[in-house]
């Protein structure tokens, strides 16, 4: 039988484990389902070699009881879990980039789908980090690294105890702190250029009355059709890429 002790996160599919290896992370094992040595496999064996991490194969009834997700494409890495960061540090990056920051700030996600889409899109974005409370929200689970396709590996992610607080001091750190919210301006008509905190609510509740209040201003999204709101992640991509185009058109 294979025991996984609590304090090890276990990385699943091809994508994200290729993703772990390349960017250094420290893994201790992997597990590989017996018949699955071709395509991508070939190459995250190669890599595994190369950085000593062990290599083991199981038969497909064992492997299957050990996966997480519902399509670990026969391959699983054991790690360490993310390592989280503080606020500061991802302040620190922006500083270090010579960029304005530019920080998603998310409260109560607790869809995992959500959280690595978001992820992933904020890798893409090149946002300098997520903030995610840790109570009543979702955390860096296998499931969240595999959906965001090992973009989670290159994320600063900051968890604080207090949404509110931490937006307080955003604030005092020069930042304009953006609310997602229904009852905002649109937001093509807003100026998001400078250093900004996107913050994005929970698939039920939203930002909640507290966050709202703490937001400098609200944007919305035009809904033309019959739902009423976008989840969490599309918002978020599509409010990430108008802050990305406002930046890019005031800079060149």
């Amino acid at each position: 039988m294979i025991k996984k002790n609590m304090e090890e996160l276990q990385i699943e599919g091809r994508n994200a484990v290729l993703e772990a290896l390349e960017s250094g992370r420290s893994l201790n094992k992997i597990y590989i389902k017996r018949g699955e040595k071709h395509g991508s496999i070939k190459k995250i064996m190669e890599l595994a070699k190369r950085a000593g991490v062990p290599i083991v194969e199981l038969a497909p009834e064992r492997f299957a009881k050990m996966a997480e997700t519902p399509s670990p494409q026969g391959v699983i890495a054991i790690s360490s879990p993310k390592e989280y960061v503080s606020v500061d540090y991802i302040l620190e990056t922006a500083e270090k980039l010579k960029e304005a920051p530019f920080v998603f700030v998310l409260n109560e996600i607790n869809d995992p789908q959500n959280l690595g889409s978001i992820l992933r899109t904020a890798d893409c974005l090149g946002v300098h980090g997520v903030i995610i409370p840790k109570r009543r929200a979702c955390g860096v689970t296998p499931t969240v690294v595999k959906v965001s396709e090992g973009a989670a590996e290159h994320v600063n992610v900051a968890r604080v105890t207090n949404v509110a607080s931490t937006l307080d001091y955003l604030k005092e750190k020069g930042l304009w702190v953006v609310g997602a919210d229904v009852d905002g301006e649109p937001y093509y008509k807003v100026d998001l250029t400078g250093p900004i905190a996107l913050v994005v609510g929970g698939e039920d509740k939203g930002l909640g009355k507290l966050v709202k209040e703490k937001c400098d201003f609200l944007v919305s999204l035009p809904m033309r059709g019959h739902v009423s709101s976008l989840n969490a992640a599309v918002a978020a991509a599509v409010l990430g890429y108008e802050i990305l185009r406002q930046r890019v058109g005031r800079h060149g």
